[in-house]
């Protein structure tokens, strides 16, 4: 029998919640496995995204309804029927109701079939509780933000409650997708006309020059991106190739590179002249960058399978013009698009993090010229992994002096100090951070 697209979508949930699976990955697999319609993908996507975007004030819906925790699929069945009953308004009750049951008497029997349609029901009779009415800050940010308490703790302390909430809020916002312009190959102008005729709606960005805001279609089907015109990155990790002060024939390294695209941004900057050594521990992942090198025809690229922490074992001392570490995160800066993380993480990791990026500057730092600049990036908000990792970098390496960060001009009313973070309530982009520093001769 056909399964349907909430069917699909409860596959997924229930994956990601038992496997430990990347949201994003299983949608683009699922989406290339079955011939879905266009309207169908998108409500598959939705689904999957809002449910477990809002998980934790769905189970804080369901709580005053359920005598006991019910069997995981069916906890995840009720969190994406009131996900839809809540949060999407174009879908009748009474379809989400029936199409609810029929899941439930596909994959159970009657008994959960008359459970799932009692729950529903009592929910639609009674309304939802009201997170305003929680006392307690942080456990009312949770609940409105559907953020583990952790999480909510840190953002109050590290941004205040007024903030925080802003903050959490706009986690909760689909995110737009951007594309950079490979302008090796073409202009913003040239590229907005082709996406223009191939069907995708698009506009221009307003904050970074080489950067495209999409409005509606798949750039990733289109010809200009299979021919390497365009590149899909974000537009606050694009700040990354300013902060690091190009020009030509640099030889540059990108200490934790993978899958590419602040690698190929670099060799874009520099007009495929110098190198850009790009580092990845993976074999795989070294792959994708050289195959976002070859779609993009940027030859000026050398992968290579390395730890970042073993680099002056492999390269000498005060070989590079320019040293990148956008290095591995928690990645609370990009809930949008992987909201699985808030879940996946824990308090821990975010120490055990700092003291691996701590690790890596320490090492590729040996590797930086005199004069030459080495760039710390994350793509997270969180103080300790952000200006905590650079203030004890600073204290162990005399021999460095923080630069006030490079960025376009049209960003520049947002940096508060020598360094940069970028949050979502800025300009619609993900969360991110970025820090420079000089060598001194």
């Amino acid at each position: 029998m056909k399964k349907t697209t909430r069917e699909l979508a409860l596959e997924l949930l229930l994956k990601i919640e038992k496997q430990g699976s990347y949201s994003h990955l299983l949608i683009n697999e699922t989406l290339k496995k079955y011939p879905l319609k266009r309207e169908d993908k998108a409500l598959l996507t939705e689904l999957v995204y809002g449910t477990l975007q809002r998980q934790i004030t769905l189970d804080y819906f369901l709580e005053p309804l359920l005598k006991k925790k019910p069997e995981d699929w069916v906890q995840m069945l009720l969190r994406l029927s009131v996900y839809q009953l809540e949060f999407l308004d174009k879908i009748p009750e009474h379809a989400i109701l029936h199409e609810a049951g029929e899941i439930a008497k596909r994959k159970g029997h009657a008994g959960v079939t008359n459970f799932v349609n009692g729950v529903l029901r009592n929910l639609l009779r009674s309304g939802v509780r009201n997170p305003d009415a929680i006392q307690d800050p942080v456990k009312k940010l949770a609940v409105k933000g559907s953020l583990p308490d952790f999480l909510a703790k840190r953002w109050i302390e590290q941004f205040g409650v007024a903030q925080a909430e802003e903050l959490a809020a706009a986690f909760l916002v689909p995110p737009h997708q951007t594309v950079r312009v490979n302008e090796t190959e073409t202009t913003r102008k040239a590229l907005l006309a082709e996406l223009q005729k191939e069907g995708i709606e698009a506009e221009a960005s307003p904050e970074i020059a080489e950067a495209i805001r999409i409005k509606h279609g798949s750039v990733a089907d289109t010809a200009a991106f299979r021919t390497g015109k365009c590149t899909i990155q974000d537009e606050s990790s694009m700040l990354v190739a300013y902060a690091l002060e190009l020009s030509d024939d640099l030889n540059v390294l990108d200490a934790c590179a993978a899958p590419g695209g602040k690698t190929t941004h670099i060799a874009e900057k520099m007009h495929g002249t110098g190198t850009v050594t790009a580092l990845d521990i993976h074999r795989h992942k070294t792959k994708l960058i050289e195959q976002a090198a070859d779609r993009l025809s940027l030859l000026n690229i050398r992968a290579h399978e390395l730890d970042a922490r073993k680099a002056s074992e492999e390269f000498e001392t005060a070989s590079f013009d320019r040293v990148l570490v956008d290095a591995p995160c928690s990645g609370f800066g990009v809930l949008r698009r992987k909201p699985d993380i808030k879940y996946s993480k824990q308090e821990e990791d975010i120490v055990r993090l700092s003291k691996i990026q701590l690790a890596i500057l320490d090492e590729v730092s040996q590797l930086v010229k005199e004069n030459g600049i080495l760039v710390y990036s994350t793509c997270t908000i969180d103080h300790e992994e952000n200006r905590g990792v650079v203030t004890a970098f600073l204290e162990k390496h005399p021999e460095f002096e923080q630069l006030s960060v490079a960025v376009p001009e049209t960003l520049r009313h947002l940096k508060t100090g020598d360094d940069l973070q970028i949050l979502p309530t800025d300009f619609g982009s993900d969360g991110f951070y970025v820090s420079s520093f000089k060598r001194r001769p």
